[in-house]
């Protein structure tokens, strides 16, 4: 029985090579789809997870958006059926296939929102890492605010840095290069994650070609304002915030952002200072 349905796996193998080398592409996507089934069935994950992945980016890489988007899904799910980890050589190859899936398609955002489900079967680090790989991508599309967002849900404070320093020059008016990174480092601090909000700050101030020679910074409050407020989040020493708001009200006040923050981090002063600690 078991050499049977070999045999009929291999059949099909066959006729999907042969469908794709005559470019049948909607043969080839049945194909896929019937492998799929009998693959998930037999639990033979390994083998369903590299089938979909060279047949989602063989579709996709010849413009067969929906079915190469079909395939995308299929293998998400399969990798939330697995017990595999959430690996980075996987998430890497979740990065390649968004990167040749249809810019704003909704396909797209679908396969995110999936793939970032399933990245939660191991919270934290592997979320993270999905959000730098999705990030680097839109930045070399130069959808710079897409790729804020995602940036700023990772622990790549050098790349967000880089790509904040591009947009900036970019897009945005020299009299704005203090904005650009204080609403990321605001943010990520409203996130929790100080140790990525200091390395952003400290790799845009030093590398940006307008920003002054710091710290301190004399010629620019905000930036000197974000400066103190890391140091007193670094040393668990809050009682300072108030301090440095009233101080640099007239500077803070230009971020839309910075009355959220305020909320965020006093609200939450106990769980920086342990955190300092």
């Amino acid at each position: 029985m078991a050499e049977n349905r070999g045999q009929g796996t291999e059949r099909v193998l066959k006729k999907l090579r042969e469908s794709i080398k005559e470019k049948k592409y909607y043969e080839a996507h049945q194909m896929y789809r019937t492998l799929f089934f009998r693959y998930m069935g037999q639990k033979k994950y390994t083998e369903v997870v590299n089938l979909l992945y060279d047949g989602a980016t063989l579709l996709l890489g010849d413009a067969q958006y929906e079915s190469g988007a079909d395939l995308s899904m299929l293998l998400i799910e399969a990798l939330q059926k697995s017990s595999f980890p959430v690996a980075d050589d996987l998430i890497e190859k979740v990065g390649i296939i968004f990167k040749l899936m249809g810019y704003g398609s909704l396909e797209r955002i679908r396969f995110v929102h999936a793939a970032l489900q399933w990245t939660r079967k191991n919270q934290g680090k592997s979320k993270m890492k999905l959000h730098q790989v999705l990030a680097l991508v839109l930045w070399q599309e130069k959808n710079y605010a897409d790729s804020r967002y995602h940036f700023l849900r990772s622990s790549d404070g050098q790349g967000c840095a880089n790509m904040l320093i591009e947009y900036s020059v970019k897009k945005g008016y020299r009299s704005e290069v203090d904005l650009f990174i204080a609403q990321a480092v605001l943010q990520y601090l409203c996130l929790r994650n100080k140790t990525t909000a200091h390395a952003a700050f400290s790799a845009y101030t030093s590398e940006h070609p307008h920003v002054e020679s710091g710290p301190p910074f004399s010629q620019t409050p905000l930036l000197n304002f974000l400066w103190l407020l890391l140091l007193a989040v670094e040393t668990g020493k809050l009682g300072h915030f108030t301090i440095l708001c009233e101080k640099y009200q007239p500077s803070i006040r230009r971020d839309p952002c910075y009355r959220e923050v305020k909320a965020h981090s006093l609200s939450s002063r106990q769980e920086y200072t342990h955190a300092a600690q």
